[in-house]
C-alpha cells in the first residue's frame, strides 16, 4: 500500500510530484487508465491517482509492479531511492541521518519507551492516541518512519547504544497488556546485544537529574556530539557546545542513578512476569 506524506517539506513534495508525473507519463504511453493500472498491480484507482498527483509516496512494491506492467525498463523501479528519501518529514530524515552517522547513541526516555526500541504495535498505539487524532494513513506513515530509524542497529561498523528508561515506561500499558508484554520481551531481546545497554531508573529514587525531560546524545564519527530533544510541538537538534555540555553532565548523572544494565534486564524480566 502507499502512504500519504505528512508534514512534507517542499523538497520532498517536489520529488513526489515528479515521481507522480513520470508514472502518469508511462501509464498514458501504455494506454491504460488509472483504474486499469490499479487492477493490474493490486491498488485502487484512488491510490494510483494520489500517487500520480504526488499526494502519496509509492511503496517499493508499487513502483516495481508498475514498472513491470507498464514495461518501463526499470525507469520506475530506479525511483525507489528518491522516494525513500522523500517519504518522511525533514526533521525525521535529519535525525535518522545523524543516527546513521553516530558511533554512540545515548538516550533518556521518561514517558514512553524510546523510539529506537519500540515495537510496531507499541509505536502504532502511541500515534493512535495522539490528540487531535491523526488520519489512519498518517499514522501508517509515522509508524513506518519510526521503524525505519531502527535500521541504525544494522549499521556497520556497529554503533554503541545506551538507553535509560524510567520505570513507568515499563509499566504503563499503552495499547493494552499484550502490546506491553511484547514490548517488554523486545527490550529483553535488544538489551542482550553486546553493543546495547538498557538501564532502568526506578521510580523510588530520591534524587533525579532528568526532571527537565527526555534527551538524546549522538556522538558522531568526526568527534562531534549532537543533542536532540522533543516535547509537545518542539523538536530540536542541538549543536551548541555549551548546551551539549549541560546535556552530557545530566545524562552522566542519570546513568549513575539508574540500575546497572544487568540489574535492569532482571528488573524488566520481573515486570514482564507481573504483566
Amino acid at each position: 500500500m502507499s502512504v500519504e506524506p505528512y508534514g512534507a517539506d517542499e523538497e520532498s513534495a517536489a520529488v513526489l510530484r515528479t515521481v507522480g508525473r513520470v508514472i502518469k507519463m508511462c501509464r498514458e504511453r501504455a494506454g491504460l487508465t488509472q483504474a486499469a493500472l490499479g487492477t493490474q498491480i493490486g491498488y485502487s484507482e484512488e491510490q494510483v491517482s494520489s500517487v500520480e498527483r504526488g499526494r502519496r509516496a509509492p511503496m517499493e512494491e508499487f513502483l516495481d509492479a508498475a514498472d513491470r506492467v507498464l514495461e518501463a525498463n526499470n525507469l520506475l523501479s530506479a525511483l525507489k531511492g528518491d522516494v525513500e528519501k522523500a517519504r518522511f518529514p525533514k526533521k525525521v530524515r535529519d535525525l535518522a541521518k545523524l543516527e546513521a552517522e553516530a558511533v554512540e547513541i545515548c538516550a533518556y526516555a521518561n514517558h514512553v519507551v524510546h523510539g529506537l526500541l519500540q515495537t510496531p504495535e507499541y509505536a502504532r498505539a502511541l500515534y493512535g492516541m495522539r490528540r487531535p487524532p491523526y488520519p489512519d494513513e498518517q499514522v501508517d506513515g509515522l509508524v513506518e518512519a519510526r521503524l525505519a530509524r531502527q535500521r541504525v542497529f544494522a549499521e556497520q561498523p556497529v554503533p554503541t547504544f545506551n538507553f535509560v528508561l524510567e520505570e513507568v515506561t515499563l509499566r504503563r500499558p499503552l495499547g493494552g497488556r499484550m502490546v506491553l508484554r511484547k514490548q517488554l520481551e523486545h527490550l529483553l531481546e535488544v538489551g542482550r546485544r553486546r553493543n546495547v545497554e538498557i538501564q532502568v531508573l526506578p521510580t523510588d529514587r530520591e534524587d533525579h537529574a532528568g526532571l527537565a525531560g527526555a534527551l538524546q546524545l549522538l556522538r558522531l564519527k568526526e568527534g562531534l556530539t549532537v543533542g536532540h530533544v522533543e516535547v509537545q510541538l518542539l523538536n530540536r537538534l542541538i549543536s551548541d557546545p555549551k548546551e551539549i555540555q549541560i546535556l552530557e553532565i545530566r545524562y552522566g548523572i542519570i546513568r549513575a542513578q539508574a540500575l546497572t544494565p544487568r540489574e535492569s534486564l532482571a528488573f524488566i524480566e520481573k515486570v514482564l512476569g507481573e504483566t
